[in-house]
């Protein structure tokens, strides 16, 4: 995962891009997506030591939520 390090972090900060437009803070998208709000907020960073990894389940269920093609979530 270390190698795709940017690609996580961008990916965290369109998933935050999209959550912030529909007007929810992490712990109500959070609480939609049913993850929790830690593991929301280090997606959406992804800017510490480890790269926080995301399944596509997860991904596929944030793009339902936020009612977005999921690959909005890859757009550059």
């Amino acid at each position: 995962m270390e190698e795709y390090r940017e690609q996580y972090r961008m990916l965290g900060l369109r998933i935050a891009f999209y959550r912030k437009k529909a007007g929810w803070t992490q712990e109500e998208f959070a609480d939609k997506v049913g993850c929790s709000m830690g593991f929301l907020s280090r997606i959406e960073a992804n800017n510490g030591k480890h790269v926080a990894g995301i399944s596509l389940s997860m991904l596929f269920r944030m793009a339902q939520v936020l009612e977005i093609p999921v690959s909005k979530l890859f757009e550059e």
